[in-house]
């Protein structure tokens, strides 16, 4: 499954990085739904991990596009955006929605994935 995510490195810091799929997110017409600070949340429990932030994002008639064809869809949602910082460089990744296919064969999805995944990768791009 080497089609899982599409991955790219940045010159941004980590907090611009998060600022521009932010910013890159809206001007594609989806909506950012949450921001999980993962490295603050297991800080709390003392984990310490280099800065890493989950950026859920939706767009609401995919969204139910993908639950009309199959509610279990709804594990997949919202698309994530990882912006994530290792070995001192910022990485931005995002998982591809033409994989869901692969775990949902008797979904007729047509093109939807293929367009949400090219919308992804644009986003991800323009936030480099």
């Amino acid at each position: 499954m080497n089609n899982f995510d599409y991955t790219i490195t940045t010159k941004k810091s980590f907090d611009e990085a998060v600022r521009s799929v932010s910013e890159e997110t809206k001007k594609a017409g989806f909506r950012v739904l949450y921001i999980h600070d993962v490295a603050a949340t297991l800080a709390e429990k003392n984990f310490q991990i280099d800065p890493l932030k989950i950026i859920e994002i939706c767009n609401a008639k995919s969204a139910y596009a993908v639950l009309q064809a199959d509610i279990k869809i709804g594990l997949c949602l919202p698309c994530k955006i990882n912006v994530y910082v290792k070995n001192k460089q910022t990485f931005i990744s995002g998982m591809r929605p033409i994989i869901l296919s692969q775990f949902f064969p008797d979904a007729n999805l047509g093109n939807l994935p293929k367009e949400v995944d090219k919308i992804i990768q644009n986003i991800i791009n323009k936030a480099k």
